[in-house]
């Protein structure tokens, strides 16, 4: 996969909102620092407009591999994300601490938002 999104996402069925899964794995021995750089994300990606949640999880296996899970409202407010100062930023100094590249995996939600409120 890629590091950056592609140019223009396709538009989610049904007008469903947009996932996100990022799996990303640290050079080894790094994986600290890159989970640092990744927590200092997640506060500003979930003040985006159209953002549902961003969430940062850690491999129980492997500590260097690292995955966001994210749901936006459209495919417009993902390519927007990767658009802004902070995110081109991220983007371009992962090569100090990214083993290969991210791979990235969109998805679609095909069932109803269960609400357990």
């Amino acid at each position: 996969m890629t590091t950056q999104p592609i140019a223009k996402a396709p538009e989610a069925a049904n007008g469903a909102q947009l996932t996100l899964i990022a799996f990303i794995r640290a050079k080894r021995g790094l994986g600290d620092e890159l989970g640092r750089r990744l927590a200092g994300l997640v506060d500003q990606a979930r003040a985006e407009p159209g953002n549902i949640n961003y969430d940062l999880h850690r491999s129980d296996e492997d500590a260097d591999v690292w995955v966001i899970y994210e749901n936006w409202k459209h495919p417009s407010d993902l390519e927007a994300h990767f658009e802004l100062p902070y995110m081109k930023a991220f983007v371009a100094a992962l090569p100090e601490v990214l083993e290969g590249e991210m791979d990235l995996r969109r998805s679609s939600m095909v069932t109803k938002v269960q609400n357990k409120a």
